[in-house]
């Protein structure tokens, strides 16, 4: 779901979501930077520092969402999942979503949907973007096979493309959706809600980013295959925590979108494995 103004309860949540995963990707990054400092490795800090000033200087996410994503950046350029970095993917996932936030303003504005000028904070940063980030660390570390990270990485980056990509384009093209857990008519933004066209949209955002892969990352149409279930089925249990946990208070929508990468990983690596 579209990231949303959450309830100051559940606050901690998103510094958790927050906590778990910059640092951990931090220390990656720049254990791997002393360890292997070369041209490839400064090359693709220079990339991840650029792209950081690039998204703040395009009002897209605060400063300190930046330099979250600067880090997350990081790791998925150096992390050794292929012959090449998972920076395609990443880079089609903000395409992908940068342009579906903008498209449509004028009505998200109308319906009181749209967001508002301060661009992502970096929890929303680390809910989208934590999972791969934590994989591609855990294949910088050797800590598990570079198959299943590669996995992993792709299937939560198109989670979370086909995720914002439902929401924000089925707000402005899906008319009055239906909450997934009752079939009733909602208002657009609720949470839990889901649209034919949002989730054709998102479908297809998420399979250009599993496309980018096959193509940059060298992903094997098992794997891809894989992380494509992954996503999907993580997108409906994104859905489904927000009709649910979410509209009850339990979960904000930070942790919603962190689980829901989750759950696209899990499916993936059980896909990929059998």
């Amino acid at each position: 779901m579209m990231e949303r103004e959450d309830d100051g309860r559940l606050r901690w949540q998103s510094w958790l979501v927050l906590t778990a995963v910059a640092p951990l990707c931090a220390v990656a990054t720049l254990r791997y930077a002393v360890a292997a400092w070369n041209g490839g490795t400064q090359t693709g800090l220079v990339i991840s520092l650029a792209l950081a000033l690039l998204v703040w200087l395009a009002g897209a996410a605060t400063p300190l969402a930046a330099l979250t994503g600067g880090v997350i950046t990081a790791v998925l350029s150096l992390a050794p999942l292929s012959p090449h970095s998972a920076l395609p993917p990443l880079l089609a996932l903000f395409l992908l979503t940068f342009s579906a936030t903008r498209f449509g303003r004028a009505k998200k504005q109308r319906l009181g949907v749209g967001e508002d000028g301060r661009g992502r904070n970096a929890a929303q940063v680390a809910a989208n973007l934590g999972i791969a980030g934590l994989a591609a660390a855990a294949a910088l570390g050797h800590l598990l096979p570079g198959a299943w990270c590669a996995v992993v990485v792709v299937a939560s980056l198109a989670e979370a493309t086909a995720d914002t990509v439902a929401s924000e384009l089925g707000e402005v093209l899906g008319g009055e959706p239906l909450l997934l857990t009752t079939g009733r008519r909602v208002a657009p933004g609720s949470n839990g809600a889901v649209s034919v066209a949002g989730t054709v949209v998102g479908t297809s955002g998420a399979v250009v980013v599993v496309l980018v892969a096959v193509f940059t990352l060298g992903l094997s149409p098992h794997g891809a295959l894989s992380a494509g279930v992954g996503a999907i089925g993580g997108l409906f249990v994104d859905s489904l925590l927000g009709a649910t946990a979410e509209r009850r208070g339990w979960l904000n929508n930070d942790a919603v979108n962190f689980v829901s990468t989750v759950a696209a990983s899990v499916i993936a690596i059980v896909v990929f494995v059998l």
